[in-house]
């Protein structure tokens, strides 16, 4: 038997064997092999962007326990903060019937006869301190003036927790939903409800008592326990859920030194009208610099002298640590910040030469309007050549509101005839009516109650209102004058969101006093980063801060029942500029009158109360906005205004003062940016009806008058309301009538609709004194 021969065993492929594509390791390699490959070597390409740069998994682990161990470190420092100094609770009663002070002795006289181990005192500016032994801190309790909304939201702006009191047997205030409002609107802290008088209920209605309470504080707080301090442990467990929550950050608090003054002292000075006033409190949020600025809610911006590292005898009584009273800053002249917040602007910045006195003489002296007969056809430049005519008449006139627009007597086209005889049977109209409305009225006892011409000007407030609504924006041409004249200060626009407008055109007076960033967002940044390198005095000291200069007379006139709120100023925001605001209305509580541009409101702005008198423009996005005459119920505006700078994020609430003495919320918001070159243009809706239609061509009547006014305005684009486009062809006749085409069949019930606009710039209405608190 032969042997097997391996050689003839093996499979030789033909020439028509199936050739696979081969598998391309090089260029696809798992995550595994790359860690295998990629151990012990460096990176070959350094100058790769780290951006890019794709975590693998043990580095995305490792990145998310540094990162839970940030947080736990950072929660461990903040307790251990807390333990150093009180925690600020603010109580605030939700009922009539429910009296802070009597509930705040009758929950310390609980506890003493549970023999809790307790320390109490109490501050010279009215504060209750307790310390409870038990949970090893102390607690500062504030009890607000409630009647006083302002003062109350000076107050809340500075504590660390709100506990709000409700009584189970009187309920709610009639007035818990302005108060609500106005303190979600400005930020709200931590916050605890509790429920009192819960044992003079039956037993059979505790539960159902609670339950409607619980119900109708989910309305402001959904998230919010109701919580019982009948007892001695319901109390100790309100104290510990105070101590031990996460405590809320409001942002324009916590990015600015403030502190509550616990302590207060008034040095007056030689002459008696000024003085150093010493605030002595728990310093918090920031580092507090000397040579800063401060501002203290209601009273204006303020320059300190020295500030004091003192001890407080609260605290030294359960601690048993004495500081010694050393001072630690004193204000530097060269590096203190000035209390200058407007610039000053030059009236001969402008000017090339120096003017002679000849010309000063003239310049002083009364204008005369000069009168040329020229003959027809004759230019500006020929007419230069001939004799003047002297005449008595004054060319100034009256400027009216900004809403009117101005009137100017310019002689184009028109006699000085015409143009008199308009403006005369104007004011006559004027006069005419102002004596109607000043008739004696006989009213009984009933509209003795009621202010009629109030009455009067809230129901045109309100007609006006809805003809603004039901038709923007849309103006009746006069037919006493050219319209040329009176709308001689508006412009035509090709496109409201591309066409150009240049911000530096045509200011007003007043933007020469303020000041304007290069670049806002870029130094806002900036200061914000910058707020770790201040050097001064730290947070959770015991200060005192020597303000200097403070009038004697708003020190001793100052309101005993709300306390001093001190804050410090970041770098430039005492200074003047345009801040811009956005508003809503609030839906919790309803006002029912109009708010008009330009109206008087009260805002409080983060730290800082001022009024003013807003603009109101659309919250779109582009470089024009949009002005709004009214500040309707479901809409949100942007409010302009001047005002001191103030660095966003910060709350904003803007109220309106009535004539009983109360406040009326009217809107809430926050700040959007400090920018004077915030373009709000004012459009103007000149309307007009078809008259006779064929195909593309209209003739439309009732937008004009006169000839004249046709050809002023034949440049600019026509629209209609069901969205056709065209311009005016010719005027026909001498009434108004014009010849219009468009880019469509326009239909006999369409609105022929121009579109004129003007700038328009807010007044220099700001007041920062307002202490009239109600």
């Amino acid at each position: 038997m032969k042997p097997y021969n391996n050689d003839q065993a093996v499979h030789r492929p033909g020439p028509a064997k199936q050739d696979n594509k081969k598998h391309k390791t090089g260029r696809h390699r798992s995550k595994g092999v790359l860690e295998i490959l990629k151990k012990g070597r460096s990176a070959q390409n350094l100058a790769k962007s780290k951006a890019n740069h794709q975590l693998s998994r043990m580095e995305r682990r490792h990145q998310a326990k540094i990162l839970r161990k940030t947080k736990t470190e950072n929660v461990l420092n903040e307790k251990r903060r807390s333990l150093n100094i009180p925690h600020l609770v603010a109580v605030i009663p939700l009922s009539n019937n429910v009296f802070v002070n009597e509930k705040l002795m009758e929950m310390i006289n609980v506890l003493q006869n549970a023999d809790v181990k307790l320390t109490t005192a109490v501050a010279s500016e009215g504060y209750s301190h307790l310390w409870v032994e038990q949970f090893k801190q102390a607690f500062t309790f504030i009890r607000p003036d409630c009647s006083s909304v302002l003062g109350l939201l000076d107050t809340l702006k500075v504590v660390d927790t709100i506990l709000f009191m409700v009584s189970a047997e009187g309920g709610f205030d009639q007035d818990v939903d302005l108060l609500m409002t106005c303190i979600l609107a400005q930020g709200l802290p931590s916050t605890v409800v509790a429920i009192t008088d819960l044992e003079k209920i039956p037993l059979k209605k505790q539960n159902e008592a609670k339950q409607c309470i619980q119900k109708d504080i989910e309305n402001w707080l959904p998230d919010e326990k109701v919580s019982k301090i009948d007892t001695s442990t319901d109390i100790l467990n309100v104290l510990r859920r105070i101590s031990s929550q996460k405590k809320k950050s409001i942002t324009f608090r916590d990015r600015r030194p403030h502190l509550l003054a616990e302590e207060l002292a008034f040095i007056p000075s030689s002459d008696g009208n000024v003085g150093t006033m010493k605030v002595s409190g728990f310093l918090k949020g920031q580092t507090l610099s000397v040579n800063s600025l401060v501002h203290i809610p209601g009273w204006g911006d303020f320059q300190m002298e020295q500030i004091d590292l003192t001890s407080n005898d609260f605290i030294k009584s359960f601690s048993g640590k004495d500081v010694q009273t050393t001072v630690l800053e004193t204000a530097s002249p060269g590096l203190q910040e000035d209390l200058v917040c407007e610039n000053i602007p030059d009236p001969m910045d402008a000017e090339q030469t120096w003017p002679t006195d000849e010309e000063m003489k003239e310049a002083t002296s009364k204008n005369k309007r000069i009168i040329k007969r020229v003959p027809q056809g004759m230019s500006v430049y020929q007419s230069a050549w001939i004799p003047d005519e002297e005449s008595d008449h004054d060319e100034e006139n009256s400027e009216s509101d900004e809403d009117s627009d101005d009137f100017y007597s310019i002689k184009d086209e028109t006699s000085d005839n015409e143009t008199k005889s308009m403006i005369d049977d104007h004011m006559e109209t004027m006069s005419m009516t102002s004596i109607a409305s000043e008739a004696p009225i006989e009213a009984d006892k009933y509209d003795l109650q009621f202010d009629i011409n109030e009455e009067e000007k809230i129901l045109t407030k309100i007609k006006e209102a809805k003809a603004d609504q039901m038709f923007p924006d849309e103006v009746d041409t006069p037919n006493d004058m050219p319209a040329r004249i009176r709308f001689q200060k508006y412009r035509g626009l090709q496109s409201f969101r591309t066409s150009p407008w240049d911000v530096k055109e045509n200011l007003p007076a007043e933007y020469a006093r303020i000041f304007q960033f290069e670049n806002f967002d870029r130094t806002r940044k900036r200061i914000f980063k910058n707020l770790e390198n201040i050097t001064g005095a730290m947070p959770d000291w015991y200060i005192t801060v020597h303000v200097k200069n403070i009038p004697s007379k708003m020190f001793h006139s100052r309101d005993a029942r709300n306390p001093i709120v001190l804050f410090g100023l970041m770098p430039h925001e005492h200074k003047m500029s345009i801040l811009n605001v956005v508003l809503k209305r609030p839906s919790t509580v309803h006002f029912d009158e109009p708010i008009k541009s330009k109206s008087e409101l009260i805002f409080q702005c983060g730290f800082r109360r001022f009024t003013a008198e807003p603009i109101f423009s659309q919250h779109t996005n582009g470089n024009k906005f949009k002005y709004e005459r009214f500040f309707h119920q479901d809409s949100i505006v942007v409010a302009t205004m001047f005002a001191p700078i103030v660095y966003p994020p910060s709350s904003v609430i803007a109220m309106k003062y009535c004539k009983d003495g109360s406040f009326q919320i009217i809107g809430n918001g926050n700040v959007l940016s400090v920018n004077p070159d915030r373009v709000i243009v004012k459009r103007t809706v000149l309307s007009g009806h078809p008259f006779k239609v064929h195909k593309h061509s209209a003739v439309v009547r009732f937008m004009f008058f006169n000839r004249e006014d046709i050809d002023w305005f034949k440049p600019v684009e026509l629209r209609t309301k069901y969205g056709r486009r065209g311009h005016i062809k010719e005027p026909l006749g001498t009434h108004g009538h014009m010849k219009c085409g468009f880019d469509g069949q326009v239909k006999s019930q369409d609105t022929v609709c121009l579109n004129l606009y003007k700038r328009v710039f807010p007044k220099w209405t700001y007041n920062q004194f307002y202490n009239v608190i109600k």
